[in-house]
């Protein structure tokens, strides 16, 4: 792999720190601002619309510019509005630097997918989407912990100054190891096509169905990640202080479902996806019954980490794939629809907490939103049955109509 894609691994890293590190700042952060815990609960949803709305537009505007120009602009608006976040004293303009961040957030993830997927041979895209979403991945690990480590040490503030002094070495390499190219830069543009060209190559029902199934697959993965504290002190009865063991398990498993599915999504990604997917929902349906049993539960949450991981990074690297003829705005649409389910799942866990369901139902939905995307696939791929449906989707053949 480039040198240049473990670099951009690296902005990942900083901007999946951001992303998830609120949940450990939220009760500093009202406190200090002055304004209640559901108020500062907003900055996270914020985040989450900003990455939703912002990746396919950040993608088009992307259009008109190199990709290393678009990769450093996006970045130094990052780093740019952590500053001011962790300057501001007014809870409203903290709100604006998160929808801000959210959005040179989605739009630097947007270019980056492109740009490392063009870095590699035609057939590796799997390993060098790996490569991009393992800075995620260890951001789960080391980077949320260490936020929240640096909030109850200095303030919340220190976290905003760190993710903003982690993004300068970034911009350093990144203007350093990747190639100016020219505008428009993510590749040929096949037949001549155009943004709205592009945007008419991304109806495609293969690329649809996939992103559909990583939406729901990424719904119920962050559906229980979110509740994951609340379920380890009042289901499994452990104590606070295992709550960072807890999320520590689940980041290391979904770095290494990450690194798994990369190596093995390029080759054969049907059979990983729907051994994958099943081995999923039962882990789901597992960890629901066996919550009160700790050494169970935590060895699930680690498998459930690595398979949850493991499938959505495969299901990314397949839009991908299925974009072929949109290759500046693939990323972006991919970007945009795990975020939606980044932001349903949670959503969809809170509602049945708030049912009076307990702690363990969000692990139900999660299994519930699996098992909806293995029936929805399972009926897309029944009339191309017999076929050798891995190579089909390798190879852009359509394996739903």
């Amino acid at each position: 792999m480039p040198f240049a894609l473990y670099l951009l691994g690296l902005a990942v890293f900083a901007q999946g720190t951001s992303e998830f590190m609120l949940s450990g700042l939220v009760p500093d952060i009202a406190r200090d601002l002055d304004v209640s815990i559901p108020a500062a609960g907003h900055l996270t949803s914020a985040f989450a619309v900003g990455m939703v709305v912002g990746a396919p537009l950040m993608a088009l505007v992307s259009r008109r510019f190199s990709r290393r120009s678009a990769l450093l602009v996006f970045l130094v608006a990052f780093l740019l509005v952590h500053l001011v976040g962790a300057l501001t004293t007014s809870f409203a303009v903290l709100l604006a630097t998160r929808v801000v961040g959210a959005l040179a957030n989605a739009g630097f993830l947007a270019v980056a997918l492109v740009t490392a997927t063009s870095m590699v041979e035609p057939n590796a895209k799997g390993r060098a989407t790996s490569v991009l979403l393992g800075g995620v991945t260890v951001a789960c690990v080391a980077g949320v912990p260490a936020g929240a480590l640096l909030g109850e040490v200095w303030g919340w503030r220190s976290a905003f100054w760190a993710v903003a002094l982690l993004s300068v070495p970034a911009v350093l390499a990144l203007a350093w190891a990747v190639p100016a190219g020219a505008p428009d830069a993510a590749g040929p543009d096949p037949a001549g096509r155009g943004a709205l060209g592009e945007l008419r190559a991304l109806r495609g029902p293969r690329l649809l169905l996939t992103l559909l199934l990583g939406a729901l697959v990424n719904g119920a993965t962050f559906c229980t990640f979110t509740y994951l504290a609340p379920l380890v002190t009042e289901v499994t009865g452990l104590g606070p202080g295992w709550v960072p063991v807890v999320l520590a398990l689940f980041g290391i498993g979904s770095f290494v479902g990450v690194g798994v599915g990369g190596r093995l999504s390029d080759g054969r990604p049907v059979p990983l996806l729907v051994c994958g997917t099943l081995a999923l929902l039962a882990g789901w349906v597992l960890l629901a019954v066996t919550a009160a049993h700790p050494v169970a539960a935590l060895v699930l949450v680690l498998v459930q980490g690595a398979l949850s991981f493991g499938v959505g990074s495969t299901l990314i690297s397949q839009a991908l794939y299925a974009a072929a003829d949109a290759p500046h705005l693939a990323g972006g649409f991919a970007t945009a629809a795990f975020n939606v389910g980044g932001a349903f799942g949670p959503w969809a866990g809170g509602l049945a907490i708030s049912a009076g369901l307990g702690y363990r139902s969000p692990l139900w939905v999660s299994a519930l939103l699996v098992a909806l995307a293995l029936v929805i696939g399972g009926t897309a791929l029944v009339p191309w049955r017999g076929r050798r449906a891995a190579g089909s989707l390798v190879s852009g053949k359509l394996p739903v109509r």
